[in-house]
Parts: structure tokens; sequence; C-alpha cells
């Protein structure tokens, strides 16, 4: 989903896995270090957040390819907004978005080319899921997190999804946060996160 620091030279493409678009194909823009989430990982994240999908509001920051919020849209979520720093990415999102018949604004794709931490630091419209899907290596997960809260950009009871290097053990959460799944996949961790309090411990 997100850009980090290597490029792969192949064309690539991405199905959606389920949904109303299911089996539909996502071209992936050809931009250096664009990094689509993995199709096992994506299928056992839709699987964690299959009752909460639908009707959500959900923000897809480092948005990359856009698979996460391609998925979420295909599988009923209210509204999604996809933001990414790179302008070219963010047209490639939007012409995906035409292709796929998926509604521009409210009721469908917003796609807003800014960096993630500008766009937090404007008055927020609170999300039911947030995916983060950032460069890997950077200490972003710590810093768009806390802007998370202090912003108050989520609803009560909010997801957040951390797509992070697998050598990232400890992700300084915001108090009160709490991991509720957690896997790897080769280099990749990935992790979601229930910004409520709960007892059910970490699968």
């Amino acid at each position: 989903m997100a850009a980090d620091r290597f490029k792969d030279p192949r064309p690539q493409q991405v199905r959606v896995i389920g949904g109303r678009l299911r089996s539909r194909r996502i071209a992936v823009p050809n931009v250096p270090g664009v990094r689509p989430s993995p199709d096992r990982v994506r299928e056992t994240l839709f699987n964690w957040l299959q009752a909460v999908v639908p009707g959500a509001r959900c923000l897809d920051l480092f948005a990359g390819s856009g698979a996460l919020g391609f998925e979420a849209w295909s599988r009923d979520a209210r509204a999604v907004v996809a933001v990414d720093a790179n302008a070219q990415v963010a047209a490639h999102l939007q012409a995906q978005a035409r292709l796929l018949g998926i509604p521009e604004g409210a009721q469908g794709l917003q796609v807003v080319c800014a960096q993630a931490m500008t766009y937090l630091n404007q008055p927020a419209t609170p999300f039911d899921i947030v995916f983060l899907d950032p460069p890997f290596h950077q200490g972003w997960v710590s810093q768009v997190c806390a802007q998370l809260v202090a912003g108050a950009w989520l609803a009560p009871h909010a997801y957040v999804y951390i797509e992070a290097e697998a050598t990232l053990t400890e992700l300084s959460l915001p108090m009160g946060w709490t991991v509720w799944r957690s896997r790897k996949a080769g280099q990749v961790g990935y992790h979601l996160v229930r910004t409520d309090t709960i007892e059910e411990t970490t699968q």
C-alpha cells in the first residue's frame, strides 16, 4: 500500500477479494515504493473486520495502490477517504475508482492528495476504521496514532489497522489502545488495534 524504498519493476495488479467488486483487478501505480498489502494479509484483515466494515467510515492513510480502501468499499463501507502525498498516485486512485464504478465523494471514495500529518492537522470528521500502512523504518506509526487521538479522528470503538516492518515489535500505542489481532507474513507485521479497552487477549 504505502511507499517504501523498494520498487518492483514489473507491472502489478491486485484483486479485490470479497464483496460487490469481488475478483475485480486493481492496477498498481508504477511509482517507486508502492507496495500493495499481499492478498492473504488483506483476506485475513477483512475476516477480522467482517462484522465492522458494513456501514463504516474508513480512512486509508498512505493509500498507495488503494487496495485496502477499495476492499472496504466493496464490502459495503459507507464511505472511504484515501490519502496519499504523491500526486501521481492520487490521480491513479481516482482513475481506478472510475473504472471500478465507485462514486466520488461522501458516499463513495474521496481521494485526497496530502501528507498524512497535514491531513490530520485539519478539523476532524471521525472514522470507524483507519488503515495505516506507512513507509517502513521511518517512525510513522507512533506519530500518526498520537495525532489520530489528539485530533479526535476516531469514532467510539474505532479500529486502527497497522501494517509495518515485522521487526517492529513495540508499536508505542496511545493509552487505552489494545492490539486485538496480530500476525506476520514474511517481512510484514500486521496488527488490528481497538481503541477502546477490551479484555480479550491478542490472537
